[in-house]
C-alpha cells in the first residue's frame, strides 16, 4: 500500500490559481486595422534593444497580428529602415 506524499500534495485547480493571471491585454494593432512597414516607430516597440522581434506574450498581440508585425519588420530590415542587430 502507497503512503501519501504530505509534503507535496497535488495542487487543488480553482479559482485562486485563475485569479492570478489576470485580464488579458486587448491587441493593440487589431483597431488599426493592419501595420504599415514603413512606421519604424510603431515597429521598434515590438523589437528588443538587440533587434529581435519579441514574442507574442511579451508584446499582447494576437496571433494574426504577431504575424502582421513580424513580416513587416522583416520588410523594413530588407529596405534598411531597421537593423538586423542592435547596437551595443
Amino acid at each position: 500500500m502507497a503512503r501519501k506524499n504530505r509534503r507535496n500534495p497535488k495542487p487543488v485547480r480553482g479559482r485562486r490559481y485563475e485569479s492570478r493571471r489576470g485580464k488579458p491585454r486587448p491587441c493593440t494593432v487589431c483597431p488599426q486595422g493592419g501595420v504599415d512597414w514603413k512606421d519604424t516607430g510603431f515597429l521598434r516597440k515590438y523589437m528588443s534593444d538587440r533587434g529581435k522581434i519579441r514574442g507574442r506574450r511579451v508584446t499582447g498581440l494576437c496571433p494574426n497580428c504577431q504575424r502582421q508585425v513580424a513580416t513587416a519588420i522583416k520588410n523594413a530590415r530588407e529596405m534598411a529602415l531597421l537593423p538586423y542587430v542592435g547596437g551595443k
